[in-house]
Protein backbone atom coordinates (compact mmCIF):
# COMPACT_ATOMS: atom_id res chain seq x y z
CA UNK A 1 0.00 0.00 0.00
CA UNK A 2 2.95 2.21 0.82
CA UNK A 3 4.74 1.73 -2.43
CA UNK A 4 1.35 2.69 -4.37
CA UNK A 5 1.19 5.39 -2.56
CA UNK A 6 4.25 6.99 -3.52
CA UNK A 7 3.94 5.76 -6.92
CA UNK A 8 1.02 8.05 -6.65
CA UNK A 9 2.79 10.96 -5.47
CA UNK A 10 5.78 10.58 -8.25
CA UNK A 11 3.25 10.25 -10.81
CA UNK A 12 1.66 13.66 -10.09
CA UNK A 13 5.04 15.14 -9.75
CA UNK A 14 6.26 13.84 -13.06
CA UNK A 15 3.16 15.17 -14.56
CA UNK A 16 4.08 18.75 -13.03
CA UNK A 17 7.46 18.69 -14.08
CA UNK A 18 6.11 17.73 -17.71
CA UNK A 19 3.65 20.87 -17.39
CA UNK A 20 6.28 22.93 -16.43
CA UNK A 21 8.89 22.11 -19.86
CA UNK A 22 5.60 22.18 -22.01
CA UNK A 23 5.37 25.90 -20.38
CA UNK A 24 5.65 28.69 -22.47
CA UNK A 25 9.36 29.93 -20.72
CA UNK A 26 8.34 33.44 -21.41
CA UNK A 27 6.41 33.69 -18.27
CA UNK A 28 5.04 37.20 -19.87
CA UNK A 29 4.39 35.98 -23.27
CA UNK A 30 0.57 35.88 -22.32
CA UNK A 31 -0.13 38.89 -20.56
CA UNK A 32 -1.80 41.63 -21.61
CA UNK A 33 0.56 44.12 -23.48
CA UNK A 34 0.36 47.79 -21.61
CA UNK A 35 -2.12 50.18 -22.94
CA UNK A 36 -0.04 52.31 -25.34
CA UNK A 37 -1.78 55.75 -24.78
CA UNK A 38 -3.07 56.61 -28.64
CA UNK A 39 -6.45 56.71 -29.99
CA UNK A 40 -7.96 57.76 -26.71
CA UNK A 41 -11.28 58.77 -29.22
CA UNK A 42 -11.46 57.02 -32.60
CA UNK A 43 -8.34 57.91 -35.07
CA UNK A 44 -9.45 60.64 -38.00
CA UNK A 45 -7.32 61.12 -41.15
CA UNK A 46 -7.41 59.87 -44.90
CA UNK A 47 -6.13 56.76 -46.59
CA UNK A 48 -4.78 55.97 -49.91
CA UNK A 49 -6.37 52.90 -50.65
CA UNK A 50 -10.07 53.02 -51.89
CA UNK A 51 -9.17 55.84 -54.81
CA UNK A 52 -6.02 55.59 -55.39
CA UNK A 53 -5.07 51.73 -54.97
CA UNK A 54 -1.45 50.86 -56.53
CA UNK A 55 -1.73 54.02 -57.65
CA UNK A 56 -0.46 55.95 -54.73
CA UNK A 57 2.90 57.86 -54.96
CA UNK A 58 4.15 60.95 -53.81
CA UNK A 59 2.41 63.71 -55.74
CA UNK A 60 -0.75 61.97 -54.19
CA UNK A 61 -0.03 61.89 -50.31
CA UNK A 62 1.20 65.29 -51.10
CA UNK A 63 -1.68 66.48 -52.59
CA UNK A 64 -4.18 64.73 -49.83
CA UNK A 65 -1.97 66.48 -47.12
CA UNK A 66 -2.65 69.87 -48.75
CA UNK A 67 -6.39 69.45 -49.24
CA UNK A 68 -6.85 68.15 -45.35
CA UNK A 69 -5.56 71.41 -44.60
CA UNK A 70 -7.24 73.96 -47.16
CA UNK A 71 -10.35 72.16 -46.67
CA UNK A 72 -11.02 72.64 -43.21
CA UNK A 73 -10.97 68.74 -42.01
CA UNK A 74 -7.58 69.41 -40.08
CA UNK A 75 -9.75 71.80 -37.98
CA UNK A 76 -12.25 69.11 -37.50
CA UNK A 77 -9.92 66.59 -36.31
CA UNK A 78 -8.64 64.75 -39.30
CA UNK A 79 -4.64 64.27 -38.35
CA UNK A 80 -3.43 60.81 -39.72
CA UNK A 81 -2.29 60.94 -43.82
CA UNK A 82 -1.77 57.03 -44.14
CA UNK A 83 -0.13 55.64 -47.13
CA UNK A 84 -1.63 52.20 -48.30
CA UNK A 85 -0.07 49.20 -50.39
CA UNK A 86 2.57 49.67 -52.81
CA UNK A 87 4.83 51.95 -51.84
CA UNK A 88 6.66 49.68 -51.05
CA UNK A 89 10.32 49.07 -53.20
CA UNK A 90 13.02 46.26 -53.04
CA UNK A 91 14.62 45.33 -49.72
CA UNK A 92 18.33 46.60 -49.42
CA UNK A 93 20.96 43.62 -48.97
CA UNK A 94 20.88 43.82 -45.48
CA UNK A 95 17.03 43.36 -45.24
CA UNK A 96 16.01 47.03 -44.67
CA UNK A 97 12.94 47.47 -46.60
CA UNK A 98 12.98 50.94 -48.82
CA UNK A 99 10.55 53.15 -50.57
CA UNK A 100 9.77 52.65 -54.65
CA UNK A 101 12.04 54.61 -55.83
CA UNK A 102 9.61 55.98 -58.95
CA UNK A 103 6.95 56.37 -56.43
CA UNK A 104 8.59 57.89 -53.90
CA UNK A 105 11.78 59.48 -55.16
CA UNK A 106 12.30 61.72 -52.44
CA UNK A 107 11.92 58.83 -50.02
CA UNK A 108 9.32 58.92 -46.93
CA UNK A 109 11.57 60.32 -44.51
CA UNK A 110 10.88 63.15 -46.78
CA UNK A 111 7.25 63.23 -46.79
CA UNK A 112 7.08 62.73 -43.01
CA UNK A 113 8.72 66.20 -42.88
CA UNK A 114 6.65 67.49 -45.05
CA UNK A 115 3.26 65.84 -43.06
CA UNK A 116 5.15 67.65 -39.79
CA UNK A 117 5.53 70.60 -40.81
CA UNK A 118 1.70 70.57 -41.72
CA UNK A 119 0.77 69.61 -37.94
CA UNK A 120 -0.61 66.50 -39.51
CA UNK A 121 0.89 62.74 -38.69
CA UNK A 122 1.99 59.90 -41.24
CA UNK A 123 1.32 56.49 -41.22
CA UNK A 124 2.28 53.63 -43.47
CA UNK A 125 1.22 50.15 -44.70
CA UNK A 126 2.62 46.57 -44.08
CA UNK A 127 1.77 43.47 -44.12
CA UNK A 128 2.34 40.39 -41.31
CA UNK A 129 2.87 37.89 -44.06
CA UNK A 130 6.11 37.10 -46.39
CA UNK A 131 3.94 39.60 -49.01
CA UNK A 132 1.67 42.38 -49.02
CA UNK A 133 -1.81 42.15 -50.64
CA UNK A 134 -0.71 43.31 -53.85
CA UNK A 135 2.38 41.44 -53.76
CA UNK A 136 4.81 43.33 -52.47
CA UNK A 137 7.43 42.64 -49.76
CA UNK A 138 5.34 41.97 -46.28
CA UNK A 139 7.13 42.18 -42.66
CA UNK A 140 7.64 38.50 -41.53
CA UNK A 141 10.50 37.84 -40.33
CA UNK A 142 11.49 41.75 -40.27
CA UNK A 143 9.23 43.14 -37.78
CA UNK A 144 11.97 44.39 -35.67
CA UNK A 145 14.08 46.17 -38.59
CA UNK A 146 10.64 47.14 -39.85
CA UNK A 147 9.08 48.73 -37.14
CA UNK A 148 12.58 50.51 -36.23
CA UNK A 149 12.79 52.15 -40.05
CA UNK A 150 9.24 53.14 -39.87
CA UNK A 151 10.26 54.74 -36.74
CA UNK A 152 13.25 56.45 -38.43
CA UNK A 153 11.35 57.79 -41.21
CA UNK A 154 9.16 59.23 -38.67
CA UNK A 155 5.86 57.02 -39.12
CA UNK A 156 2.94 58.04 -36.41
CA UNK A 157 0.58 55.23 -37.58
CA UNK A 158 0.78 51.64 -38.84
CA UNK A 159 -1.63 49.23 -40.94
CA UNK A 160 -1.28 46.52 -40.77
CA UNK A 161 -2.46 43.56 -43.63
CA UNK A 162 -2.85 39.49 -43.59
CA UNK A 163 -2.04 38.25 -46.53
CA UNK A 164 0.62 35.39 -47.82
CA UNK A 165 0.14 34.13 -43.75
CA UNK A 166 -0.27 31.18 -44.42
CA UNK A 167 -0.88 28.88 -41.22
CA UNK A 168 0.66 31.98 -39.09
CA UNK A 169 -1.31 32.39 -35.52
CA UNK A 170 -2.94 36.05 -35.85
CA UNK A 171 -2.90 36.67 -32.28
CA UNK A 172 1.00 35.90 -31.94
CA UNK A 173 1.74 37.74 -35.31
CA UNK A 174 0.33 41.06 -34.26
CA UNK A 175 1.62 40.93 -30.71
CA UNK A 176 5.23 40.32 -32.02
CA UNK A 177 4.81 43.48 -34.79
CA UNK A 178 3.12 45.87 -31.31
CA UNK A 179 5.89 44.60 -29.63
CA UNK A 180 8.37 45.66 -32.09
CA UNK A 181 6.94 48.99 -32.62
CA UNK A 182 6.68 49.12 -28.53
CA UNK A 183 10.92 48.57 -29.06
CA UNK A 184 11.22 51.55 -31.09
CA UNK A 185 10.01 54.07 -28.48
CA UNK A 186 8.30 56.04 -30.40
CA UNK A 187 4.47 56.07 -30.33
CA UNK A 188 3.18 54.37 -33.29
CA UNK A 189 -0.58 53.79 -33.14
CA UNK A 190 -1.37 50.24 -34.37
CA UNK A 191 -4.32 49.32 -36.72
CA UNK A 192 -5.21 45.70 -37.92
CA UNK A 193 -6.40 44.51 -41.00
CA UNK A 194 -6.79 40.70 -40.18
CA UNK A 195 -10.55 41.12 -41.99
CA UNK A 196 -12.35 39.64 -38.53
CA UNK A 197 -11.05 36.23 -39.71
CA UNK A 198 -9.72 35.27 -36.11
CA UNK A 199 -12.26 37.33 -34.23
CA UNK A 200 -10.10 40.03 -33.11
CA UNK A 201 -12.14 41.52 -31.09
CA UNK A 202 -11.22 39.01 -28.32
CA UNK A 203 -7.47 39.19 -28.47
CA UNK A 204 -6.69 42.23 -30.16
CA UNK A 205 -6.96 44.97 -27.50
CA UNK A 206 -4.42 42.65 -25.58
CA UNK A 207 -1.48 42.08 -27.77
CA UNK A 208 -1.05 46.18 -28.34
CA UNK A 209 -3.58 46.81 -31.17
CA UNK A 210 -5.52 49.98 -31.23
CA UNK A 211 -8.13 48.70 -34.06
CA UNK A 212 -9.01 45.91 -35.56
CA UNK A 213 -11.20 45.22 -38.99
CA UNK A 214 -14.21 43.45 -38.26
CA UNK A 215 -14.67 41.91 -41.47
CA UNK A 216 -13.99 41.89 -45.26
CA UNK A 217 -12.68 45.19 -47.33
CA UNK A 218 -15.51 48.25 -47.86
CA UNK A 219 -17.05 48.84 -51.46
CA UNK A 220 -18.48 51.93 -52.35
CA UNK A 221 -22.00 50.30 -53.18
CA UNK A 222 -24.66 50.50 -50.47
CA UNK A 223 -25.51 46.78 -50.33
CA UNK A 224 -23.69 43.81 -51.54
CA UNK A 225 -20.87 41.40 -52.32
CA UNK A 226 -17.47 41.32 -53.97
CA UNK A 227 -14.85 38.80 -53.74
CA UNK A 228 -13.17 40.07 -51.09
CA UNK A 229 -15.71 43.32 -50.59
CA UNK A 230 -19.06 44.29 -48.86
CA UNK A 231 -21.45 47.26 -49.35
CA UNK A 232 -22.01 49.13 -46.23
CA UNK A 233 -25.08 47.78 -44.94
CA UNK A 234 -23.47 44.42 -44.97
CA UNK A 235 -20.27 45.68 -43.01
CA UNK A 236 -22.46 47.47 -40.25
CA UNK A 237 -24.20 44.12 -39.59
CA UNK A 238 -20.60 42.81 -38.79
CA UNK A 239 -19.05 45.69 -36.52
CA UNK A 240 -22.37 45.88 -34.58
CA UNK A 241 -22.80 43.04 -32.41
CA UNK A 242 -19.14 43.60 -31.55
CA UNK A 243 -19.77 47.14 -29.71
CA UNK A 244 -19.09 46.03 -26.32
CA UNK A 245 -15.35 45.55 -27.47
CA UNK A 246 -14.72 49.24 -28.16
CA UNK A 247 -13.65 51.49 -25.90
CA UNK A 248 -10.62 54.65 -25.41
CA UNK A 249 -7.58 53.17 -26.49
CA UNK A 250 -9.30 49.86 -28.49
CA UNK A 251 -11.94 50.21 -31.60
CA UNK A 252 -14.13 48.21 -33.52
CA UNK A 253 -12.74 49.31 -37.23
CA UNK A 254 -15.79 48.75 -40.05
CA UNK A 255 -12.44 50.16 -42.56
CA UNK A 256 -12.22 53.38 -44.21
CA UNK A 257 -14.99 55.59 -45.31
CA UNK A 258 -16.15 55.57 -49.07
CA UNK A 259 -18.22 59.18 -48.91
CA UNK A 260 -17.06 61.50 -52.52
CA UNK A 261 -15.91 58.37 -54.29
CA UNK A 262 -19.14 58.06 -56.51
CA UNK A 263 -20.96 55.15 -55.86
CA UNK A 264 -23.56 55.81 -53.67
CA UNK A 265 -26.02 58.62 -53.50
CA UNK A 266 -25.89 61.79 -51.32
CA UNK A 267 -28.37 60.32 -48.96
CA UNK A 268 -26.55 56.70 -48.70
CA UNK A 269 -23.06 58.61 -48.09
CA UNK A 270 -24.68 60.36 -45.25
CA UNK A 271 -26.21 57.80 -43.75
CA UNK A 272 -22.40 55.75 -43.83
CA UNK A 273 -20.99 58.93 -42.57
CA UNK A 274 -23.59 58.88 -39.62
CA UNK A 275 -23.45 55.26 -38.96
CA UNK A 276 -19.69 54.68 -38.69
CA UNK A 277 -20.05 58.39 -35.96
CA UNK A 278 -22.84 56.08 -33.84
CA UNK A 279 -20.33 53.13 -33.78
CA UNK A 280 -17.31 54.96 -32.74
CA UNK A 281 -15.65 53.95 -35.84
CA UNK A 282 -12.54 55.38 -37.08
CA UNK A 283 -12.94 57.97 -39.44
CA UNK A 284 -11.08 57.76 -42.19
CA UNK A 285 -11.82 59.17 -45.51
CA UNK A 286 -10.87 57.46 -48.59
CA UNK A 287 -11.84 59.58 -51.23
CA UNK A 288 -9.70 61.99 -53.61
CA UNK A 289 -9.67 65.13 -50.96
CA UNK A 290 -8.03 67.33 -53.80
CA UNK A 291 -10.88 66.93 -55.92
CA UNK A 292 -13.99 66.43 -53.34
CA UNK A 293 -17.19 68.39 -54.21
CA UNK A 294 -18.75 71.02 -51.84
CA UNK A 295 -21.22 68.55 -50.46
CA UNK A 296 -18.47 65.78 -49.79
CA UNK A 297 -16.37 68.61 -47.74
CA UNK A 298 -19.45 69.97 -45.76
CA UNK A 299 -20.72 66.20 -45.32
CA UNK A 300 -17.22 65.24 -43.67
CA UNK A 301 -16.49 68.33 -41.83
CA UNK A 302 -20.10 68.42 -39.86
CA UNK A 303 -18.98 68.84 -36.41
CA UNK A 304 -21.83 67.64 -34.36
CA UNK A 305 -22.00 64.24 -36.03
CA UNK A 306 -17.98 64.14 -35.76
CA UNK A 307 -18.59 65.08 -31.87
CA UNK A 308 -20.83 62.18 -31.71
CA UNK A 309 -17.92 60.01 -32.99
CA UNK A 310 -15.07 61.45 -30.68
CA UNK A 311 -17.31 61.69 -27.29
CA UNK A 312 -14.92 60.63 -24.75
CA UNK A 313 -17.12 58.19 -23.21
CA UNK A 314 -15.84 55.92 -26.18
CA UNK A 315 -18.76 53.85 -26.03
CA UNK A 316 -20.32 52.24 -29.43
CA UNK A 317 -23.52 52.91 -30.44
CA UNK A 318 -25.51 49.87 -31.23
CA UNK A 319 -28.75 48.70 -32.38
CA UNK A 320 -31.82 48.79 -29.80
CA UNK A 321 -35.24 48.53 -31.74
CA UNK A 322 -36.52 47.28 -35.10
CA UNK A 323 -39.33 48.30 -36.73
CA UNK A 324 -39.75 47.05 -39.90
CA UNK A 325 -37.34 48.07 -42.00
CA UNK A 326 -36.69 51.06 -39.54
CA UNK A 327 -34.30 50.43 -37.00
CA UNK A 328 -33.55 52.41 -33.59
CA UNK A 329 -29.69 53.11 -32.62
CA UNK A 330 -28.63 54.40 -29.32
CA UNK A 331 -24.86 55.51 -28.27
CA UNK A 332 -24.31 56.59 -24.45
CA UNK A 333 -22.75 60.31 -24.15
CA UNK A 334 -20.22 61.59 -21.31
CA UNK A 335 -22.73 63.83 -20.59
CA UNK A 336 -25.55 61.10 -19.81
CA UNK A 337 -27.26 61.63 -22.97
CA UNK A 338 -27.52 59.42 -25.94
CA UNK A 339 -26.92 59.91 -30.21
CA UNK A 340 -29.67 58.21 -31.34
CA UNK A 341 -29.94 57.35 -34.83
CA UNK A 342 -33.12 56.70 -36.48
CA UNK A 343 -31.72 54.54 -39.85
CA UNK A 344 -34.44 53.64 -42.92
CA UNK A 345 -32.71 50.56 -44.21
CA UNK A 346 -35.65 50.30 -46.79
CA UNK A 347 -35.94 51.23 -50.19
CA UNK A 348 -39.88 53.31 -48.81
CA UNK A 349 -39.59 55.95 -46.52
CA UNK A 350 -41.03 55.13 -43.29
CA UNK A 351 -41.84 56.50 -39.87
CA UNK A 352 -39.55 55.31 -36.95
CA UNK A 353 -40.28 56.11 -33.17
CA UNK A 354 -37.43 55.95 -30.69
CA UNK A 355 -38.93 55.11 -26.74
CA UNK A 356 -37.23 56.40 -24.01
CA UNK A 357 -36.99 53.11 -22.86
CA UNK A 358 -35.25 51.41 -25.42
CA UNK A 359 -32.44 54.26 -24.93
CA UNK A 360 -32.06 53.42 -20.98
CA UNK A 361 -34.44 56.25 -19.96
CA UNK A 362 -37.91 56.29 -17.93
CA UNK A 363 -40.94 56.91 -20.20
CA UNK A 364 -41.66 60.08 -18.06
CA UNK A 365 -38.38 61.46 -18.35
CA UNK A 366 -38.75 65.33 -20.61
CA UNK A 367 -35.47 65.47 -22.69
CA UNK A 368 -33.98 67.80 -25.05
CA UNK A 369 -33.61 67.37 -28.65
CA UNK A 370 -30.91 68.23 -31.23
CA UNK A 371 -30.71 67.83 -34.41
CA UNK A 372 -27.50 67.34 -35.65
CA UNK A 373 -27.44 67.23 -39.19
CA UNK A 374 -29.03 70.32 -39.44
CA UNK A 375 -27.46 72.06 -36.93
CA UNK A 376 -30.51 73.16 -34.94
CA UNK A 377 -32.71 72.37 -31.39
CA UNK A 378 -36.36 70.50 -31.63
CA UNK A 379 -39.02 71.11 -28.82
CA UNK A 380 -38.63 68.77 -25.73
CA UNK A 381 -40.46 65.72 -25.44
CA UNK A 382 -41.06 63.03 -22.86
CA UNK A 383 -41.37 59.47 -23.76
CA UNK A 384 -40.27 58.80 -27.14
CA UNK A 385 -39.63 60.60 -30.61
CA UNK A 386 -40.68 60.13 -34.18
CA UNK A 387 -39.66 61.56 -37.26
CA UNK A 388 -39.81 60.63 -41.05
CA UNK A 389 -36.97 59.05 -42.84
CA UNK A 390 -35.90 58.58 -46.55
CA UNK A 391 -34.76 55.62 -47.95
CA UNK A 392 -31.41 54.75 -46.73
CA UNK A 393 -31.56 57.68 -44.51
CA UNK A 394 -31.37 58.55 -41.35
CA UNK A 395 -32.61 61.34 -39.01
CA UNK A 396 -29.84 61.41 -35.64
CA UNK A 397 -30.20 63.53 -32.99
CA UNK A 398 -29.06 64.04 -29.43
CA UNK A 399 -31.35 63.05 -26.78
CA UNK A 400 -30.75 64.43 -23.07
CA UNK A 401 -32.76 64.53 -20.10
Amino acid sequence: MKNKALLIVWGLLGLVVATMLRADPDPTAMLPLAANGLAAAPPMGWNSWNKFACGVNEQVVRAAVDAMVDSGMQDVGYRYVVIDDCWQGMRAPDGAIEADPDRFPRGIKALADYVHSKGLLLGIYSDAGSQSCAGRAGSRGHEFQDAQRFAAWGIDYLKYDWCHTGSQDAPSSYRTMALALRATGRPILFSACEWGQARPWLWAADNGVNLWRVGPDIMDRWSGRGDYQLGVLDIVDLAEPRHAAAGPGHWNDPDMLEVGNGGMTEVEYRSHFSLWAEMAAPLIAGNDLAHMTPTTRVLLTNREVIAIDQDRLGAQGHRVARQGDGEVWSKPLADGGRAVLLFNRGDRATTITARWTDLGYPAHVTATLRDVWNGKDLPAVSGAFSADVEAHGVVMVTVTP
